[in-house]
């Protein structure tokens, strides 16, 4: 049986629409909507900066180096902006290890141990890694990757994205390296770009929704 001429073009016409939307779909799911803010969960609970921070027993003894901010890095082993998102976290912690607390929060619904993170990270000696995700919600995170600083007061300082780049690669919107910074001059009264505040990645606890 031969196809008509119309026939034809109303099958590579099918063909365009259907790998259309196809190609639409995986930019959807591993580009564009990571440059969209992070949805609100309804329960959500806002802490704003300057709230004292209470973390749960497990996260305590982080608070026991007198005169150190602590800087918490949630991430997420599955989201891509997390992994994105490592090699800058690395250099945070090359930077300013002497100045400053730091522990990641693991934010997944599968078990990892602190050794397998630290492994990933390749940091320059280990840190502490939690799995507590009561650690969030008293912080106010609902995205992977945050950053969370508390000063040595035990109040929040900073909480937002590291920078406005999925790919962690644009140095002028360091937002999260810059709030250490300022923070550690004693430069308390810093006002932080709205980018930074507005959270952006994957939605807790994993990035599949």
């Amino acid at each position: 049986m031969t196809l008509s001429n119309s026939m034809r073009k109303r099958v590579a016409v099918l063909w365009l629409t259907v790998l259309a939307a196809g190609i639409a779909v995986i930019f959807w799911r591993y580009e564009w909507k990571y440059h969209l803010p992070t949805p609100i969960p309804a329960a959500y609970h806002a802490v704003q900066p300057g709230s004292p921070i209470t973390l749960p027993r497990t996260a305590t003894a982080l608070f026991h180096a007198a005169g150190k901010p602590l800087f918490l890095h949630f991430f997420n082993p599955d989201c891509p902006c997390s992994r994105f998102n490592m090699p800058q976290f690395r250099e945070l912690v090359k930077q300013y290890g002497d100045k400053a607390t730091f522990a990641i929060v693991v934010m997944s619904p599968e078990r990892f141990t602190a050794i397998d993170i630290q492994a990933r990270f390749n940091l320059p000696y280990p840190i502490p890694v939690l799995g507590d995700s009561a650690v969030a919600a008293a912080c106010g995170v609902y995205s992977t990757p945050q950053a969370v600083i508390i000063d040595k007061d035990r109040r929040l300082y900073y909480r937002g994205n590291y920078n406005r780049s999925r790919y962690c690669n644009d140095e002028k919107t360091g937002f999260a390296r810059l709030a250490l910074a300022g923070l550690l001059d004693h430069h308390y009264s810093q006002t932080f770009d709205p980018l930074a505040l507005k959270a952006y990645g994957c939605e807790l606890p994993t990035c599949t929704k």
